[in-house]
């Protein structure tokens, strides 16, 4: 699909990479962009329609997808990092990243897909991470994995309704979040142009930084390749 005269919705998208998924589906030529978030206030972007929605909270859902019922391409952006380990970590930390990270975004895609249906047809952007593929990050990296295969079921339940899916991964990057970390950081609006070409074109995946890309493809290697410190064990 084409992001000129697209109706965009983009969770989290009052700050960070959501805020330059706004600022970009604009530029492109966006009939319309909802900015989504828990505050609306919050949402500074100019020409950016500020929607309430709490993802984790069905009632606020129901009712974002009932006042953006012209939604065609649903971008789930929204997450939170809390990485809780899961040996010493309080499980509701466990349990509060799964919410954002996880069930948002089938809460949000659920509620919209009939709107997007109804409108012609669309596409859904889910906004993943190399964590996905890594289990350094504890809580974090399940969540982002449950993501990666639930994006991949939507792919194949949203297609008949003429819906494509893209599933985005990145490592680190130069975000509120990212900023916690150290290491080389890949700028969000890259991430963001790369991302919406990917909806244009069609693809299944968006693997936007180097470190995703080699992680990717080593998938099919011994679990020592990305896991060294089991080799000397």
């Amino acid at each position: 699909m084409k992001i000129e005269n697209a109706v965009v919705l983009v969770t989290g998208g009052n700050r960070g990479l959501g805020k330059a998924f706004v600022t970009e589906a604009l530029a492109r030529g966006a009939r319309k962009v909802y900015a989504a978030a828990r505050d609306p206030k919050s949402v500074t972007t100019p020409g950016a329609e500020p929607l309430q929605l709490d993802v984790t909270d069905p009632e606020s859902v129901a009712a974002a997808a009932n006042a953006a019922g012209d939604v065609t391409l649903l971008v789930n952006n929204a997450a939170i990092s809390v990485a809780a380990n899961f040996l010493d970590s309080d499980v509701a930390d466990v349990r509060r990243e799964f919410e954002t990270n996880f069930y948002g975004p089938l809460l949000v895609t659920r509620a919209f897909a009939p709107a997007i249906t109804a409108n012609g047809g669309g596409h859904v952007l889910n906004i993943n991470s190399v964590a996905s593929w890594l289990a350094q990050g504890g809580s974090y990296s399940a969540g982002k994995a449950a993501l990666w295969s639930m994006t991949n079921s939507l792919r194949l339940d949203l297609a008949p309704r003429n819906i494509g899916v893209t599933s985005v991964h990145v490592g680190l990057m130069d975000t509120d979040m990212g900023n916690r970390y150290d290491g080389p950081k890949t700028d969000p609006q890259d991430v963001v142009r790369q991302a919406l070409d990917g909806v244009e074109a069609g693809a299944f995946e968006v693997l936007a930084d180097e470190f995703s890309r080699h992680i990717r493809g080593s998938l099919s290697a011994d679990l020592d390749v990305l896991y060294p410190e089991l080799a000397a064990q």
